[in-house]
């Protein structure tokens, strides 16, 4: 059968089963849309899969809200400066500035692509309130030397967990590290409500004002108002926003998050076979994972340089396309986009491993839903589309 015939493979297409349809379903039949039961749930397991208590969860809207949400909740003074990476998609850097803070960057160590501890050293000013790490691709951070920093510094850290729902490292879940962690169940990431979120905090006062802050800033969200025990009068409190999550969104993800655990199996197994069958190309592969870590196999990256490969980068997302495979890019520095230059006068040469890494990267579809002969199409388009392979 020529590409041509052959149905298109969509990058990051999510497994969804009968059990998450028939909640669906369950949930419109209940006439209960918006924040309710199935809200609470989905925090309840969510929290118990990361061995934490429930009050030490919220669920939003997505994890924009919750970095936004969670800057807020802390405190930052105003203005202050929050060190990032430049590898990392535009809302981390969007949700700083919303929150009334100063993004500053900080590069990535050129092996793991997550953000180097002694790069975060050297941005450090007077100015700097926090830290806000990605654990990129689902590999975690260097969580030991990035919480010597923020201690020695005392400074806030908020963990980028949107790669990194099953991410370990040395035992710990990521995003129970630093003051909040903020998780992402977008369509096209390990565990998907469509568009959704999640904080965890180590300090329940301040999860309990994100949740707060996150409907409004009212004392009651609607189940509590408008539940069977009566009306609840609410107050406002503070000027919040609206990011909760709907129990539409909760629906799939409880089902979702209850298979957490074998749609990573999948995942991985197809990680290591991507591993093999491109182990010699001309390529860069992603690096080995850690010991005592566990990454999340949430992106699958490449990295196709045209003097080591023979093709660019652009021209390699052409030719997967022609053979019907869908890809992603992530990213390219947060420095490349006008509007950052605009503002903040970035140029791409000033962090060189994100600028290098930006130009030159590719993720192959890395889904549970990818049946075998999926995965062996990605890997024949992929050899196909290297001259020098």
């Amino acid at each position: 059968m020529s590409p041509s015939e052959q149905s298109f493979l969509i990058f990051g297409s999510p497994l969804i089963e009968q059990a998450e349809i028939d909640e669906v379903l369950a949930c419109m039949e209940s006439s209960w849309l918006g924040t309710g039961p199935r809200v609470a749930k989905f925090e309840s397991d969510f929290a118990a899969y990361n061995a934490l208590p429930a009050t030490r969860v919220a669920a939003l809207n997505s994890c924009t809200a919750a970095l936004h949400v969670s800057m807020v909740a802390a405190g930052l003074e105003a203005g202050s400066e929050v060190i990032t990476t430049p590898l990392t998609f535009c809302a981390t850097a969007n949700a700083i500035i919303h929150a009334g803070l100063t993004p500053v960057l900080a590069d990535v160590d050129a092996s793991t692509q997550c953000i180097d501890p002694a790069a975060i050293e050297a941005a450090i000013t007077p100015r700097t309130s926090a830290i806000l790490p990605v654990h990129f691709a689902g590999r975690p951070c260097d969580m030991d030397a990035i919480m010597a920093i923020a201690n020695k510094h005392g400074l806030a850290v908020i963990e980028d967990c949107a790669h990194a729902i099953e991410t370990e490292y040395h035992g710990r879940k990521a995003g129970t590290f630093g003051d909040f962690g903020c998780f992402s169940f977008y369509a096209t990431k390990n565990i998907t409500t469509g568009e959704g979120g999640m904080i965890v905090g180590r300090d329940e006062a301040l999860i309990a004002r994100a949740r707060v802050l996150a409907l409004h800033g009212m004392s009651k969200d609607a189940w509590h108002r408008f539940g069977d025990k009566g009306y609840k009068h609410y107050q406002v409190v503070e000027c919040g926003f609206k990011y909760n999550m709907m129990d539409l969104q909760a629906a799939i993800g409880i089902h979702q998050l209850a298979r957490v655990e074998s749609s990573w199996q999948r995942r991985e197994a197809i990680w290591r076979r991507y591993m093999d069958a491109f182990a010699g190309l001309p390529i860069g592969l992603p690096a080995p994972v850690e010991a005592d870590a566990r990454h999340a196999y949430h992106l699958f990256t490449l990295l196709i340089e045209e003097g080591r490969c023979g093709i660019s980068r652009d021209a390699f997302l052409e030719a997967m396309n022609a053979s019907r495979i869908g890809n992603g890019v992530h990213y390219l520095s947060l420095a490349e986009h006008p509007y950052y230059q605009q503002r903040f006068g970035w140029r791409p040469e000033q962090w060189p491993q994100a600028m290098r890494i930006g130009r030159a990267t590719v993720s192959l579809p890395l889904s549970p839903k990818l049946s075998d002969a999926d995965v062996g199409r990605v890997i024949s388009a992929t050899r196909h589309a290297l001259p020098r392979s």
